[in-house]
């Protein structure tokens, strides 16, 4: 009969080894919380926008404000966030970044005034760039590697794919029963859960070695970040204007200074091997098509449902939760079949699948029935995103050193984010073009309808990119993702 030994503080390691493994579950329950709260506020507080406009006397630019300075502080600031979370701590940025996005939900959730509502959006973007990379580092360590890293990655996969659709749903529910001030004090009660049992759950990490701060490389990349952020936010009043090339041209400068700086830094912000490997280097592409096609896609898809189908903001999200049911079930399966199959094959049938329920979209019709014609590409649509989300989390982080998963994890949330800036402006461009060109030859909804047709069919080909970038550079063998629970360092 064995006898089990003691572990070092005088516990059985027979007893200690399953309390660990529960642990890290309860690790990932509580980051999972955390990825939610931020990619829910990127479409709550758009369904709570008219509301709070009408009651602060907010101007049109204002309000578009207060998504653009979310945007911008969390884009420009994600890169320097996550190296301050690998060199001063994981858990302890969670729990500063999980506090201060509270904090300035609370004080966006009170505003009495457009700019008190605009300063707490720009706070809470400053606070998401320190919090979500290191949630993101967090689940990278607790999970190193094998099947457990496979299906905790495709929890976080499925809430970055499907938390923006629920965030319509909860910002309607909010909105429609209560007030849009709710729509930022939700995020405040869930804080405060995830910090109450973060506090005793999460085991503090961080990088060994060398500390320093790269102070070029992190001006350089947070003023370039913000530069393109807001250039393609200003595009969508037009591109040919004076604004609206210069940031860009001045991101596309500072951002090549930022890479001259750290090919020569002794201490690089962003260590240039963890973007030029090859199979990373396809996660980060495929992520930024596939942010830019959701982030369209979602928002265009909730204004048919409310000018066109007149749906209610609550019976808009409703609506969209058939895209969100099917990513759930697919991440189920999809978390099964990387270990068989591989991330290659997922990731180049997944924007096939995805863009091929973006073109059904692409038909809609004034007078068609949801039934018919948009609920069809809602499960297309999930069941490509689940087959791209969950193998891209898993490829962008695997082989990464410890030392530098705080910053790796901020460089994936920065290709979304920079994803959908680009969306979003060339959405709203080309929906500009489609609508105004049957503006004049049909009246009512039509010009409408065909302006988000043709953006529908814009984010279908966007996808439909991911595909062969998936195909060239995924080149992970599908064994990494059925080895032991160690560390797996592609180089």
């Amino acid at each position: 009969m064995s006898v089990p030994t003691p572990g070092p503080s005088g516990t059985s390691t027979v007893d200690a080894a399953p309390k660990a493994s529960a642990n890290r579950w309860l690790v990932l329950a509580v980051v999972a919380l955390a990825q939610l709260t931020v990619v829910l506020d990127g479409t709550i507080v758009n369904i709570a926008l008219p509301q709070a406009q009408a009651e602060l006397g907010m101007s049109d630019g204002d309000r578009s404000w207060v998504v653009t300075l979310y945007a911008l502080t969390f884009g420009a600031l994600l890169l320097l966030g996550g190296r301050i979370a690998d060199f001063w701590g994981r858990k302890r940025s969670f729990l500063i970044g999980m506090g201060g996005f509270a904090l300035a939900s609370a004080l966006g959730g009170i505003a009495t005034t457009g700019g008190m509502l605009l300063v707490a959006r720009g706070f809470q973007g400053a606070f998401a760039a320190l919090l979500a990379p290191a949630a993101l580092a967090i689940l990278s360590v607790t999970f190193p590697g094998g099947r457990d890293r496979v299906r905790a990655f495709a929890v976080y996969g499925t809430i970055a794919g499907g938390g923006a659709a629920v965030g319509l749903l909860l910002g309607g529910v909010l909105t429609e029963y209560f007030s849009w001030h709710w729509c930022l004090l939700v995020n405040v009660p869930i804080a405060v859960v995830a910090i109450a049992v973060g506090i005793p759950l999460l085991r503090e990490s961080r990088a060994d070695g060398s500390t320093r701060y790269d102070v070029p490389g992190a001006v350089l990349v947070s003023l370039g970040l913000a530069s393109v952020v807001y250039g393609f936010s200003r595009a969508e009043a037009g591109w040919i204007r004076a604004d609206t090339l210069g940031f860009l041209a001045l991101g596309v400068v500072l951002l090549g200074l930022f890479v001259l700086v750290e090919s020569r830094s002794a201490h690089p912000l962003l260590p240039l091997r963890i973007i030029t490997h090859r199979a990373r280097a396809g996660a980060y592409l495929s992520s930024v098509a596939v942010g830019a096609a959701l982030l369209g896609a979602l928002l265009y898809l909730t204004l048919h449902f409310q000018i066109v189908l007149g749906m209610s903001p609550l019976m808009s999200g409703l609506a969209s939760l058939p895209m969100t049911a099917a990513i759930i079930v697919s991440a189920g399966i999809v978390s099964r079949l990387l270990p068989t199959v591989g991330p290659r094959i997922l990731m180049t049938a997944g924007p096939l699948i995805a863009a091929a329920g973006l073109l059904v979209l692409s038909r809609i019709t004034v007078g068609g029935s949801y039934a018919l014609e948009v609920l069809p590409a809602q499960i297309l649509l999930g069941i490509g995103l689940a087959l791209v989300f969950v193998p891209l989390q898993n490829v962008a982080l695997l082989g990464i050193a410890p030392r530098d998963a705080g910053v790796a994890s901020a460089a994936v949330t920065a290709t979304q984010q920079i994803g959908g800036s680009i969306g979003t402006a060339v959405f709203t461009a080309l929906y500009t073009v489609g609508a105004g060109s049957m503006a004049g030859a049909a009246g009512g909804l039509q010009p409408l309808v065909d302006g988000y047709s043709v953006v529908f069919l814009a984010a279908a080909i966007a996808l439909a990119l991911a595909s062969p970038i998936s195909w060239v550079l995924i080149n992970v063998p599908r064994d990494e993702f059925t080895t032991s629970d160690e560390a797996v360092h592609l180089g």
